[in-house]
């Protein structure tokens, strides 16, 4: 692969699997408002995904019938969902990434990808506010759950080393001031977290690819 397609890769990949990863919370969720604002968000992520992988090849088999091991997502992406708390920290960490990603390819030298960008940014900026608004609220609301918000930070933190791209930290920085948490100092790389992250991928994709593995060619 070319960088160009390598780093569509892991946007792909990375917007398949937090899609899933939402989809987890659908009946979940705290209140039922919210059980539809994850459903649509995760809807939008693969969207997304499908899109890029429209240029990379044949979606179903990029989606299903890759091994775990060559999926490029950051790891973020893939780490078990935890607590609400952790759930929204993690999105806004996502959101403030891919929204310096599509931002930045709304013009790519790729006409598919230009398009998928130019819609990534409109339906990113409504997860942006959404993540953004639960992190505030839960940062800055009871003991509880500002001790919840001071846990997700500590997990998550290692976590963003990946996704740390120019124009991130200042988005971030901004949200977790508002919330009253703390703004570490940038993330080093962790070996030990991104493994943990590893293991959780390769269940999470044997959940999400065992059907299509089990009737393969079939027709939905």
């Amino acid at each position: 692969m070319s960088p160009t397609s390598d780093a569509v890769a892991t946007v792909a990949d990375g917007c398949l699997l937090l899609s899933h990863r939402l989809t987890e919370w659908v009946g979940n969720a705290p209140t039922m408002e919210e059980d539809v604002a994850l459903g649509n968000i995760a809807l939008d992520l693969l969207g997304q995904a499908r899109g890029l992988f429209g240029v990379l090849g044949d979606e179903d088999q990029l989606a299903y019938f890759r091994d775990a091991d060559t999926f490029a997502n950051p790891a973020l992406c893939a780490t078990p969902n935890g607590d609400f708390a952790r759930t929204m920290l993690r999105q806004l960490f996502a959101d403030c990434w891919l929204e310096q990603v599509w931002s930045g390819w709304t013009d790519h030298d790729d006409e598919t990808v230009r398009g998928v960008a130019a819609k990534a940014v409109k339906e990113n900026a409504y997860h942006r506010r959404h993540s953004r608004a639960w992190v505030v609220r839960l940062g800055d609301a009871t003991e509880e759950s500002h001790r919840r918000m001071l846990a997700a930070l500590d997990e998550l933190w290692p976590l963003t080393v990946e996704v740390a791209v120019p124009g991130w930290r200042e988005a971030v920085a901004a949200a977790l001031t508002e919330a009253t948490l703390p703004v570490p100092s940038p993330a080093e790389p962790d070996p030990g977290a991104i493994a943990g992250c590893t293991e959780a991928r390769r269940e999470l994709l044997a959940e999400m690819q065992s059907l299509a593995r089990a009737h393969p060619g079939a027709s939905w």
